[in-house]
């Protein structure tokens, strides 16, 4: 901008850059600061520029490979060159628009080449395209373009909600993959440790049968060595009945169990000491 403060000079702003002209016709840029100007001779400013970095929004509407209709929100920030302010004063009445028509030009010529899958994934490339034309187009009219950013890129609303929906069933397979392989490696860890268990719970039941059978041994050969004119069979048979009286005396105090059943007389007691006898012995077999 210019502040004329006195017929013959004038300020210039920082910033900007004046455009001075003499009966019409350019003779010289005007940087920041103050200047005189002699209106008698002819000269007067003619306008000013702006140097400073600006920004212009560009939407493009187009089409893909694949026949999707996206829009492209470009955002092309530019100044004006310093040194060659007149080629930007004089040559182009109205640079956005000259702007807008070249991102329009490439990013038409470039998208429809391109699937949208590929679209999203070099969205740099398509800025970098239109950033190497506008360069080329822009500096002949003393414009510098600083940078493009891609901004957006929006698809059709109904594309927009497919793709969605396919996102969303690829994330539900691939949680019921994991879900499965979770459920699985719970069932094998459980099988694993129901296994340990019983081969645990064999393994103490085997040891208690050892234990039982070790004292018993024990028991026979103390009665034995203890009572004259005993023998061993005898003590087992004494022992067995006693244990067996035992049990059902157990049995009895149990509170769920109200009646039980057993044979008796006095030829029972040494069925009851046989049958003892033989399980002892079939079970000690086994475990050896």
């Amino acid at each position: 901008m210019v502040s004329a403060f006195f017929v013959f000079c004038g300020c210039v702003d920082q910033a900007s850059v004046a455009v001075v002209e003499k009966w019409g016709r350019f003779v010289r840029l005007a940087e920041p600061g103050l200047h005189f100007f002699n209106p008698f001779a002819g000269e007067c400013v003619a306008g000013s520029l702006s140097t400073r970095v600006q920004s212009l929004d560009v939407r493009v509407e187009t089409k893909t490979k694949d026949n999707v209709f996206v829009q492209l929100i470009c955002t092309i920030q530019y100044r004006v060159v310093k040194e060659n302010a007149d080629d930007a004063f004089y040559e182009l009445q109205n640079p956005q628009q000259q702007i807008q028509a070249y991102v329009f030009d490439v990013v038409r010529a470039i998208v429809p080449r391109m699937n949208l899958d590929d679209l999203f994934e070099q969205k740099n490339d398509v800025a970098k395209a239109v950033l190497e034309e506008l360069e080329k187009v822009m500096a002949d009219y003393g414009y510098s373009i600083e940078h493009i950013l891609m901004v957006d890129i929006i698809p059709d609303a109904a594309v927009r909600k497919a793709m969605n929906d396919i996102n969303a069933a690829q994330r539900l397979q691939l949680a019921s993959v994991y879900k499965g392989e979770a459920e699985k490696i719970l069932m094998v860890k459980k099988a694993e440790a129901e296994a340990e268990a019983k081969y645990l719970s064999g393994v103490g039941i085997a040891k208690q049968r050892q234990a039982i059978t070790d004292g018993l041994r024990e028991n026979i050969l103390n009665f034995s060595h203890s009572v004259s004119g005993t023998s061993a069979k005898e003590v087992m048979d004494l022992i067995m009945v006693t244990q067996y009286f035992d049990t059902i005396k157990e049995l009895g105090d149990g509170s769920k169990n109200t009646t039980v059943f057993i044979p008796h007389g006095p030829g029972h007691v040494k069925d009851i000491s046989n049958q003892i006898r033989d399980g002892m012995m079939q079970a000690s077999s086994s475990n050896v």
